[in-house]
């Protein structure tokens, strides 16, 4: 039997593939996250109206669910005449924006201090532990309300904001991760062929944190995306005009009991989106661990 007959059985990416088809959750998520994607890229080409146009003579119409309502606005119009899908379908981007550029600012420096402190151990690991103490005595939202309220709340400003108060998670699973890492054969071998730190950090280590580092992100995806819209619910988040689901919420607070679809759309879409994200972090987490743990 010549070598090219032996059979290597799967790769590592087709195996992933395998059991993510049979991950029921993830599969879920993933659909709902990808259409969510779609819409928030493609906002221009598929709302109905522009968000931002008022009609005072058309305030208040009915979804077309209901008696009187219409095609032309299938979500109705909010109390500015504003139709009501557009500004929902340009509230996914600032919502996605906002979570993953949250996520990303938030990764980069959790997991900096996490590969620092569980590399080299002794009083950078130590420091790095104060650290990351310190951040989880601070209310987040509390502080997030407090930044907010002085310094801006300009949709970057609000980014910067999340991203230093949502690197603690980074941080703790990277340098856990780290200390089981560091003393295995490929960093001894990296570390004795005399390559630099950085090399051993960047090119030995973070690809090995991949698996971890997706299923963390994913999840403060959704937290970003929980406290962009409590910022806006309370007015210290994304500033009207701009279409943001917790301010359509929150400039809808006085109709509950008169017309709650002004709500409860943008609330759905809220748990919609994070329902998702969660599904695909818990997806990746049971993908990603190793044979028999789940």
């Amino acid at each position: 039997m010549t070598i090219s007959a032996i059979d290597s059985g799967p790769t590592p990416r087709q195996l992933f593939m395998l059991k993510a088809r049979r991950h029921p959750g993830f599969l879920a998520g993933a659909v709902i996250l990808a259409l969510l994607i779609f819409i928030a890229l493609a906002a221009p080409l598929i709302a109905p109206h522009d968000p931002y146009s008022q009609s005072l003579a058309h305030r208040l119409l009915p979804p077309v669910w209901e008696h009187d309502g219409t095609w032309n606005h299938i979500f109705g119009t909010d109390a500015l005449g504003r139709d009501y899908l557009s500004r929902i379908f340009y509230g996914a981007r600032v919502s996605l924006v906002i979570g993953l550029c949250a996520a990303v600012g938030s990764g980069i420096i959790g997991t900096t201090l996490g590969l620092l402190g569980g590399y080299y151990g002794g009083r950078i690991d130590s420091f790095v532990t104060f650290i990351v103490s310190v951040r989880l005595a601070l209310p987040v939202v509390l502080v997030s309300l407090a930044a907010v309220s002085m310094f801006g709340s300009k949709l970057w400003m609000v980014v910067a904001i999340l991203s230093l108060l949502l690197w603690d998670r980074f941080a703790v699973v990277v340098r856990s991760a780290t200390l089981q890492l560091r003393n295995r054969e490929f960093v001894t071998a990296a570390v004795a062929m005399g390559c630099s730190t950085p090399r051993i950090l960047i090119g030995e280590l973070l690809p090995n944190l991949a698996g971890p580092l997706l299923v963390v992100a994913s999840l403060e995806v959704g937290h970003a995306i929980l406290l962009e819209a409590a910022l806006s619910f309370l007015g210290l988040g994304v500033q009207p005009p701009t279409p943001s689901w917790g301010l359509m919420v929150a400039e809808s607070k006085g109709m509950i009991f008169f017309d709650a679809r002004l709500i409860a759309l943008p609330g759905a879409a809220i748990a919609i989106t994070v329902l998702a994200i969660n599904l695909v972090g818990d997806g990746l987490r049971d993908l990603l661990a190793p044979e028999g743990r789940a």
